[in-house]
């Protein structure tokens, strides 16, 4: 795993860890350079360490690249860094549609029509663009907070396919189609056979085939007929039904022929879940290829006469003829027969063996109703072969590649071969014309060598610093010299005059010496540099970068800028500099102090406290006091930094010391009336109490209603009143005690 803070390709700085799959980690990011978040996927080492799967991965990934549509998590970028795998892609806010299912058991019809058909025109777009998911599944399509659907991981399936490393895992067979688990091969087809399996699982809440390992799931795939959903939910609609049916047919020719006839069933299905539209044709009536059996292939030689082969000779049975081919994007050779056992070549030597023998047919023994006649295109080889094939051909006639006359073709090479000899005597001539004694190119940067005529003896250099390339080439031709010429920017020479020679001008050289000349190539304009003291070592890097200049970086201990961050650079920002030319960024290292951990202070005085600080050679910060419920008085309620921690010597810690719980006061006003037999004028005894009993306030009245009033109540929200009063009868008597609620005061 990749630890917080890594910076990928120079731009990519990793947030945080978000998911984890059986091929990938995938990490939330800041693109700095564009400045916005992305989602970065990274391959496991298993999977990075195989340079088979890594070709393809990468091929596969760049592909998925190009792809921008609103239904897919689009990629933005493929990138190596010390021998790690990874792509950039959109960073989606939300749930998978798995954990979507699993929260809400099931999905009504109309929901999960309508997420079926946001997944097929994200399926459609990359068929369009010749990709092929081949691992759809609710896990890797997303539901984001703004309820958009969209779906994961294109480009990634294919290259797991042809590695050693099981590719169909547990949580993908459950969607794999038919052909995918025989041996690999997948196309379109395969990809609307998953969408129709998810479909099915959006209904029902379960996957139609389930087992105990990934082979029992496969096989049911591939034997076991299709449930319907109408199994597990009865009131499914019919057309949801049939579709589903359709898309989940194990043979691929029976369901939809693409995803643009799957959506117009499901936009139809969504107005009129009931009507029974969907059309289940048999693969003869689309026009695919079929397979005959002997005994059909017996009744047609009885009713068929012998077909005449197109060529006039007779054609041979031809031992390497192979059976149609699949579309390019399908398959690499023999590395996607990849079966769910996992294991590359897993299908025994001989059954492949038996496989081809059953695809290579002699032509003579090939009969089939006679085709109609094809009308001859006069044009290229391949236009004419290619207008002699259809889909149900197993040959096509080897005669069209010779109807090109050979007498013509050697004439047109000798064309071809004369035209190249007088256009490199015409180019030689020229250069030879414009730079005198230069006889090779002097206008490339490898440092072509420029020749001259010599003599015998020694010659003077001449100083051809400021001459152009052929007032140069006259000089070192009078001086009977070489030279070689490299084409570099200069600050100070304009396009084709000599910047500097390796031999200084009036030395003593023996004749034919050859001199190295460095010839500009342009004035360089100078460009201002930026100012990048004070960012991070990443965001210096996307500046310089984007103005064109290159980063050296040099790193230095420093205590006042904190780690990571760019100190100094040279040149200084806002001067002007060449494009191109280099940047020296000195970049913090931090400091180089000795550090301590963190002393744990709770529950010590703070005399105790400032002792243990000082002997872990720490200085004491702030010292501040504050209320407590549950710290004595006069002890540490807590510190900063916080304990445990790694911190430099002398860093100061700030203490909060408790001054005990917090006193709070109460206020009680109340007003109480006459007791029943008072007797009027006579003075009575009013007394407050606490809940306890204790004595709070003692009031005389002699007249009614009367006001009980009483503040600076310490921590007692409320009491009890009695009277002690006169009675009509002339007897003393006290009333029972009336419960007050006191108010706090501020």
């Amino acid at each position: 795993m990749l630890e917080i803070g890594t910076i990928l390709g120079d731009r990519y700085e990793i947030l945080e860890l978000i998911g984890s799959g059986g091929m990938a980690d995938v990490y939330k990011a800041k693109c700095h350079k564009l400045n916005r978040f992305v989602a970065i996927k990274v391959l496991k080492s298993e999977f990075s360490s195989d340079s088979s799967f890594v070709g393809k991965f990468k091929a596969e990934a760049q592909s998925a690249a190009g792809l921008m549509h609103p239904n897919i998590v689009n990629v933005y970028d493929v990138g190596e860094e010390n021998r790690m795998y990874y792509f950039v892609m959109e960073l989606v806010e939300g749930i998978t549609l798995k954990h979507y299912i699993e929260k809400k058991i099931r999905l009504t019809a109309k929901e999960a029509v309508s997420i079926a058909i946001q997944v097929s025109m994200g399926i459609e777009a990359a068929h369009n663009n010749g990709i092929i998911h081949r691992d759809i599944k609710p896990q890797n399509i997303i539901i984001s907070k703004e309820g958009k659907v969209k779906v994961a991981d294109f480009g990634i399936a294919k290259a797991a396919t042809s590695n050693t490393v099981t590719s169909h895992a547990m949580g993908s067979v459950h969607y794999t189609s038919p052909e995918q688990a025989r041996g690999g091969y997948s196309d379109a087809k395969s990809d609307i056979y998953s969408i129709g399996i998810t479909l099915f699982e959006m209904i029902t809440g379960h996957v139609p085939f389930d087992g105990e390992t990934t082979v029992a799931v496969a096989i049911k795939h591939i034997q076991e007929e299709m449930p319907s959903p109408r199994v597990y939910v009865p009131d499914v609609p019919i057309s949801v039904e049939q579709i589903i049916a359709k898309c989940c047919q194990k043979n691929p020719d029976r369901r939809y022929a693409n995803v643009g006839q799957l959506i117009r069933d499901l936009k139809h299905s969504l107005t009129n879940p009931d009507d029974e539209f969907v059309v289940i044709q048999e693969p003869a009536s689309e026009g695919g290829t079929k397979n005959i059996s002997d005994a059909e292939k017996s009744e047609i030689r009885k009713h068929t006469a012998p077909v005449t082969p197109i060529a006039s000779p007779p054609v041979q049975p031809v031992a390497d003829e192979v059976r149609p081919a699949k579309p390019m994007e399908q398959f690499d050779d023999d590395d996607d027969f990849e079966d769910v056992f996992g294991v590359r070549g897993s299908r025994p030597k001989a059954a492949r063996k038996e496989e081809k023998r059953e695809s290579v047919r002699p032509r003579e023994k090939k009969v089939t109703p006679e085709r109609p006649k094809q009308t001859r295109v006069k044009s290229s080889k391949n236009t004419r072969r290619d207008s002699y094939r259809s889909r149900d051909d197993d040959y096509y006639d080897d005669e069209l590649d010779d109807d090109v006359d050979p007498k013509m073709e050697k004439a047109v090479t000798i064309l071809l071969v004369a035209a190249a000899i007088v256009i490199t005597i015409i180019a030689v001539v020229v250069i030879g014309k414009v730079f005198g004694a230069f006889s090779g190119s002097a206008s490339t940067d490898d440092g072509e060598e420029l020749t001259i005529s010599t003599s015998a003896g020694t010659t003077t250099v001449p100083n051809v610093v400021g001459m152009t390339v052929a007032e140069a080439g006259d000089a070192l031709t009078k001086a009977g010299l070489t030279a070689k010429a490299t084409y570099k920017e200069s600050t100070e020479y304009e396009k084709d005059y000599i910047v500097s020679q390796d031999i200084e001008g009036n030395t003593e050289v023996a004749s034919g010496t050859v001199l190295n000349l460095v010839v500009s190539s342009g004035k360089i304009v100078g460009v201002t540099v930026p100012d990048v003291v004070g960012m991070t070592e990443a965001e210096a890097k996307v500046m310089l970068d984007n103005e064109g200049f290159a980063m050296q970086k040099q790193l230095q201990e420093s205590d006042t800028v904190e780690k990571g961050k760019v100190i100094s650079q040279n040149p200084l920002g806002a001067t002007t500099a060449a494009k191109g030319s280099q940047v020296t960024v000195v970049i913090s290292s931090g400091t180089n102090v000795e550090q301590v951990t963190m002393p744990d202070l709770s529950g010590k005085t703070e005399e105790e406290a400032k002792v243990v600080i000082e002997e872990e050679g720490l200085s004491i910060g702030t010292v501040a006091e504050e209320e407590s419920d549950t710290v004595e008085k006069g002890k540490v309620i807590s510190q900063a930094p916080a304990a445990g921690g790694m911190i430099d010597k002398g860093t100061a810690v700030d203490l909060k010391i408790s001054l005990g719980k917090k006193t709070k006061t109460y206020s009680c006003s109340v007003e109480v009336g006459a007791p029943a037999n008072y007797m009027a004028g006579s003075e009575a005894v009013i007394v407050l109490l606490s809940p306890s009993g204790e004595e709070l306030g003692r009031f005389s009245a002699s007249s009614f209603p009367y006001t009980v009033s009483k503040s600076g109540i310490t921590d007692i929200p409320s009491g009890v009143i009695t009277i002690t009063y006169l009675s009509a009868e002339g007897t003393w008597e006290t009333t029972n005690p009336t419960a007050v609620t006191f108010t706090a005061e501020e």
